[in-house]
């Protein structure tokens, strides 16, 4: 079952409007299906989307991947597997995905650095397969950015830090 009114709603305007479309994709509080996703109604953030499809022996695959992903793996990974990515990476996702599909919520968290941010989230879907699938959306943010239009938010901090809020 789906809470739509409780949990994860997004640090930045980016996940605010991803975690609304996928809560509005949920049916009879069940996750959404990938099928019920609306591209149009999340083509501004096409780029910085990915799909991420795990087997049921726990194997993630890149299904999807937005081409401004490339920024920030350094080149295109649909097809591969998220153990390709460098090792701090590679622990990154798999916490975010594994938690994403525990909690079956929306979870996202920001990983600041001296010049830039890297957003993520990470929205479970329905997988009639074995295994399962999540969108997930991932940017880098210019750090002055994010204090213009962030200053009032505490759970920003622009230091080497990581924050993971669910």
């Amino acid at each position: 079952m789906i809470s739509k009114t409780t949990g994860f709603a997004g640090l930045t305007h980016a996940q605010s409007e991803l975690v609304k479309h996928w809560r509005a994709t949920c049916e009879n509080g069940a996750l959404p299906a990938r099928e019920c996703l609306d591209p149009g109604a999340i083509k501004a953030h096409l780029s910085a989307i990915s799909i991420i499809e795990v087997s049921a022996h726990g194997r993630a695959t890149f299904r999807l991947a937005g081409s401004g992903l490339r920024q920030i793996f350094g080149r295109d990974m649909r097809g591969r597997a998220v153990s390709e990515l460098d090792q701090t990476t590679y622990e990154m996702w798999s916490l975010g995905l594994a938690r994403a599909l525990d909690m079956g919520q929306p979870i996202g968290g920001m990983i600041t650095g001296d010049e830039t941010s890297h957003a993520w989230l990470r929205l479970p879907l329905r997988s009639e397969r074995r295994g399962a699938m999540l969108l997930c959306h991932d940017a880098l943010i210019p750090n002055a950015r994010l204090r213009s239009q962030y200053n009032t938010q505490s759970h920003i901090s622009l230091n080497k830090t990581q924050h993971l809020a669910a």
